[in-house]
């Protein structure tokens, strides 16, 4: 009887083990930007809450708002830029989120909350922020780099990389002729095309990520940047070096929502907080060399990056500089005159 007893217990916890191998880890979906996370900030997450991190990247605010507008998808966790977020909201995209559940958002800077696009703190979490400006090769580029003039300067052809992306390349334009990146004057933003077309046979390439490559390797002598890549980029290649121009540029600020697509809204709420969290922030931005919001990691950064006016920039440094905002209807004239030059021979 008490061998009986005992094999009988032995079958139990055998099955209480198998049955337990057999459950389906929890799944939460993050979309993001390409090379925009430390993945190992993600395995740390899988083990401490024991769930799956399905992980999906786009290349730019529109590709995202699209796939999530069009449905079909099931992301929990998505990192659009302010005027992205700004027209999620007006379009019911997000769900709030319960900041009872955020306990790290008080590491947040004071600087980088009740921001235009969500001027409540509801929608969304600060989790990188930065600006737009001129990467270049020293070796390749003589005269000094200040104004956004230099990527029409004809002594570059076939050496300048623009980002094959509509609102950066129409911003650069506009701040050229002097005009705002928000602009809702159709006759300004035709100027804007005009000059892009003028410009695009000096250009090389309209890219992406694989522009970062480019410019360490040396194939190019100036691009158009976002300043976390320039901060690493640097690293990669010690003739490279940025600038804002001084008309000013693109000031973005990058956040983490939870789209409606979400089918698993605590565990988003509960992946917010641990990208908030002091250390997992920290190993964040040294990771991808992009700028904190997180004050408590910013404290704890090397003092050579935390004073780095690459990544953090003086106040004088983006002075006239804007941060974009969602044009609403007037986008249709941004994607038609984007269209045209584009197509443009």
């Amino acid at each position: 009887m008490k061998k009986s007893f005992i094999v009988l217990i032995f079958i139990l916890f055998l099955i209480t083990i198998m049955t337990g191998c057999g459950e389906e880890k929890a799944q939460l979906y993050v979309y993001n930007w390409g090379d925009y996370i430390d993945e190992d900030v993600l395995d740390e997450f899988e083990e401490e809450y024991n769930v799956e991190v399905v992980y999906e990247t786009y290349p730019t605010n529109e590709e995202m708002y699209v796939k999530i507008n069009q449905g079909g998808t099931k992301y929990d966790v998505a990192i659009p830029s302010d005027y992205m977020i700004e027209k999620m909201i007006k379009e019911d995209l997000l769900h709030k989120i319960d900041m009872n559940n955020i306990e790290n958002y008080d590491n947040v800077a004071d600087r980088f909350k009740n921001l235009d696009f969500d001027p409540d703190n509801e929608y969304s979490v600060p989790y990188m922020w930065g600006t737009v400006g001129i990467l270049y090769n020293e070796k390749m580029v003589d005269e000094e780099v200040n104004s956004w003039n230099i990527l029409w300067d004809e002594e570059y052809d076939d050496e300048i990389l623009m980002l094959d992306s509509q609102r950066d390349s129409f911003a650069i334009a506009l701040k050229k002729l002097g005009y705002s990146i928000n602009t809702n004057n159709e006759e300004e933003l035709e100027e804007a095309k005009d000059e892009l077309i003028k410009q695009k046979d000096l250009v090389l390439a309209y890219v992406g990520d694989e522009g970062k490559d480019m410019m360490v390797r040396e194939e190019a002598a100036l691009s158009v940047a976002w300043s976390g890549d320039a901060t690493y980029l640097m690293e990669e290649n010690e003739n490279l070096n940025y600038v804002i121009p001084k008309k000013g540029s693109n000031l973005w600020y990058d956040n983490m929502v939870i789209p409606k697509t979400s089918e698993n809204k605590e565990l988003a709420e509960k992946f917010i907080d641990f990208m908030t969290r002091p250390d997992i922030a920290l190993k964040n931005t040294e990771y991808i060399g992009y700028s904190t919001p997180n004050k408590k990691a910013m404290e704890e950064l090397d003092e050579e990056l935390r004073n780095n006016s690459v990544a953090y920039p003086s106040e004088e440094e983006v002075i006239n500089s804007e941060v974009f905002l969602d044009p609403g209807e007037f986008l249709k004239v941004y994607d038609r005159l984007w269209t045209e030059v584009k197509a443009h021979q």
